[in-house]
């Protein structure tokens, strides 16, 4: 079948080649990401293999009347039109799970720069030369509580993470393991009892329309004062404007973020500007708190970054080839629409 990869890195396209690639598929490699501001001249692909960079919205499906699959080396799939696809015909394939390990790792090397301050010592001694520790006093994570919303892999793996910095645990899921936390001596509440105790409250959620700003205004007026939130999940779980407001007025003492309301106009805004005109009002105001946030010194703000190592990268590679073999075979697999 005629396929098309889009958004490789050289090392990602000498990978795959060494997995016999073309015996499955007629391939090309576009390196920029697909969207319908970026359509390439190949209509013909049976088969597109996207990154969380690509949109897919009516304007791309139009573009590839014969297409038949759309593999997305990602877990989350809200950069795509499920209902569109679905009505046209074209299964989506994610890759379920490659960076559990990964994504909790990255969720305390966030916690640990905000509770030692250690990316406000570097910039000091990096810009000022000064080994003055003054502003600098972080606090310990032993004895804190922890709330962790979403108790999937990711969940579980900060969990474990937790349990070695002796923190005391509590989590809100609608579907609770229950025998997976009396192994691990955390209690499950409601969602609003987490937000009110927990002095740093982490998301581990994937994002859907239901829960868009699932982190309101009111729900962030509801968290613990003085608490931390970090999320590596997805931006819109998270009201910017109310985030930014919470920040300044020290409701929150910080936040660690790898992800934002708008990333992808953070991306390339001269891009978006040029190409679309004008924009939705509510989105030039998560853009403009976006900006607002990157400046705050008690936020860290990383560019999506917490999936970005050498082993998660190969795993998606290998089950992105896997359910391309196995659609091409007849017998798809992780398949979400």
């Amino acid at each position: 079948m005629k396929t098309i990869f889009f958004e490789l890195e050289a090392w990602e396209k000498d990978y795959l080649q060494t997995k016999d690639l073309a015996s499955m598929a007629e391939v090309e490699f576009v390196d920029q990401a697909l969207t319908k501001d970026s359509l390439p001249a190949n209509s013909e692909a049976e088969i597109l293999a996207i990154f969380v960079n690509s949109v897919i919205d009516e304007a791309v499906l139009a573009h590839f009347p014969n297409l038949k699959l759309i593999i997305t080396r990602s877990t989350g799939f809200d950069h795509i039109d499920l209902a569109l696809c679905k009505a046209k015909g074209v299964a989506v394939a994610n890759v379920p799970s490659y960076g559990a390990d990964t994504v909790a790792e990255y969720t305390f090397a966030l916690l640990l720069n905000l509770s030692r301050k250690v990316y406000l010592s570097f910039d000091r001694i990096r810009e000022t030369g000064s080994f003055s520790i003054d502003g600098l006093r972080g606090f310990d994570l032993k004895g804190k509580t922890l709330g962790v919303i979403g108790t999937g892999q990711i969940g579980k793996n900060v969990i474990e993470i937790a349990v070695g910095f002796n923190m005391n645990i509590i989590a809100y899921d609608p579907y609770p393991d229950q025998a997976y936390a009396s192994k691990f001596n955390y209690s499950y509440l409601d969602f609003d009892q987490v937000l009110a105790q927990a002095d740093i409250v982490t998301l581990h959620v994937p994002y859907t329309k239901d829960n868009h700003h699932l982190l309101n205004a009111d729900k962030i007026a509801s968290m613990k004062k003085g608490a931390f939130l970090l999320n590596t999940a997805r931006g819109p779980l998270v009201d910017t404007i109310a985030l930014v407001e919470a920040l300044r007025s020290g409701h929150l003492a910080g936040a660690g973020l790898d992800v934002l309301e708008e990333e992808n106009f953070m991306k390339n805004e001269e891009l978006y500007w040029l190409s679309q005109g004008q924009m939705a009002e509510e989105d030039l105001k998560a853009i403009l708190a976006d900006h607002l946030l990157v400046d705050l010194p008690n936020v860290i703000i990383t560019p999506h970054n917490a999936f970005n190592t050498w082993e998660a990268l190969k795993r998606i590679l290998d089950t992105s080839l896997e359910n391309l073999q196995s659609f091409v075979s007849g017998t798809p697999k992780n398949i979400v629409s």
